[in-house]
């Protein structure tokens, strides 16, 4: 099974894709088409109407730049709480798998969560850049125990 360890750069790509493109197809919405809801909405839930442009530009914008490896821990980190808060605050009282349960935003935080620790990967733009890690040096998890 050590052949398919070449294949995890291609698995995070993949990680990749799939929660940026879920994360713009919710924050397109949000940016172009029902953005006062969206702040109403926030402020419903008790938070400040300004936290909705934080909303909105993590889902949209953050989505573009993890799918490019742009950011990545660091949009992944705010797609984390974005998702934790929408279990804690819209989620949690319909339960795991019942209509509006939180198996999905679990499932998206579960991915940021692992984006976080395993970064973008090398088929990312973080790679070409360092990811802001110039003059220091990266070590790679040992994973072959």
């Amino acid at each position: 099974m050590r052949h398919l360890d070449r294949l995890q750069p291609l698995a995070l790509l993949v990680l990749r894709l799939v929660i940026g493109t879920i994360m713009i197809a919710h924050g397109y919405a949000k940016v172009f088409g029902g953005f006062s809801h969206v702040h109403d909405m926030v402020q419903h839930l008790g938070f400040p109407g300004w936290t909705a442009y934080l909303l909105a530009a993590t889902e949209f914008f953050g989505g573009i730049l993890i799918i490019a490896g742009l950011f990545t821990r660091f949009v992944a980190v705010a797609m984390l709480i974005d998702m934790s808060v929408a279990i804690w605050k819209i989620h949690w009282h319909n339960g795991l798998k019942g209509p509006g349960g939180f198996e999905f935003p679990l499932s998206v935080a579960a991915i940021a969560f692992s984006l976080i620790f395993f970064g973008a990967g090398p088929i990312a733009l973080d790679s070409l850049y360092g990811s802001g890690m110039r003059g220091r040096t990266k070590s790679k998890p040992n994973l072959r125990s």
